[in-house]
């Protein structure tokens, strides 16, 4: 199957926006597991003080999960998809929280209004056409210790995650997709996955791209092994020796 990418893929998410919230909200665990990412970033004192992007917002699910992580952060929606983002700004949402129209791999108002303190990117790098640049990009968005959450779905090599994601996928997913004329966007969701990297690839992605500290945390639950938090930070500059006499 060939993958949706750029306007084709917003289109996609345009048409299954009305009922992308209902979809997400029968998937056990999908917000708390949203919440457990978000904190995974480990903002301090309630994100006071801080700018934090949500790359790949969608319909303000992965906005809320860091709200409740830190609901004192100064927090900027950004999507790709016009109706993900109708939704979203339909929702009520306290002072300090607002939402840009734009992909991810060109956001020029995201950058010259940074840098920032944290990017939180949920189930957005395996559908962008060149996932290195785009974490190149995070890594340049980020203020020197600045942190990255990716709440991502990543399978291994044990055929068990293979088997329970098609088996999801096929018997309650694609179904209900096809209900609701939304079948080729949950096709590509599929795939999508299934030819994503490992957890291992992924990490080692994150730090070609000039990540520090990099870590792979597991889900509880079916989505173990499934789906991750892959953390990490934008390291200070290393200070420069002075010249010897």
């Amino acid at each position: 199957m060939a993958m949706l990418r750029d306007g084709d893929l917003a289109a996609a998410f345009d048409h299954a926006s009305p009922t992308y919230d209902l979809m997400t909200s029968a998937s056990p665990g999908y917000f708390a597991h949203l919440r457990r990412s978000a904190r995974r970033l480990g903002l301090p004192d309630g994100g006071a003080g801080l700018t934090v992007l949500d790359l790949g917002c969608g319909t303000g699910t992965s906005t809320r999960a860091l709200l409740r992580a830190a609901p004192l952060a100064t927090v900027i929606g950004v999507d790709a998809s016009a109706g993900m983002l109708a939704r979203a700004r339909a929702k009520t949402w306290p002072d300090g929280v607002s939402f840009v129209h734009a992909s991810v791999e060109s956001m020029d108002e995201v950058k010259a209004n940074g840098p920032y303190d944290a990017v939180f990117a949920a189930y957005l790098l395996r559908n962008v056409a060149d996932p290195d640049v785009v974490l190149r990009d995070i890594h340049g968005l980020l203020r020197p210790g600045g942190r990255l959450s990716v709440h991502e779905y990543s399978l291994g090599p044990r055929r068990r995650d293979r088997l329970v994601w098609s088996g999801v996928i096929n018997g309650f997913v694609l179904p209900w997709a096809r209900l609701n004329g939304n079948a080729p966007l949950y096709r590509h969701l599929h795939h999508s996955v299934m030819r994503f990297d490992t957890p291992d690839a992924l990490t080692a992605r994150m730090r070609q791209a000039g990540f520090a500290r990099v870590r792979r945390l597991p889900m509880p639950g079916w989505q173990t092994g499934i789906t991750h938090t892959f953390v990490a930070e934008r390291p200070h500059p290393r200070p420069t020796r002075p010249p010897q006499p």
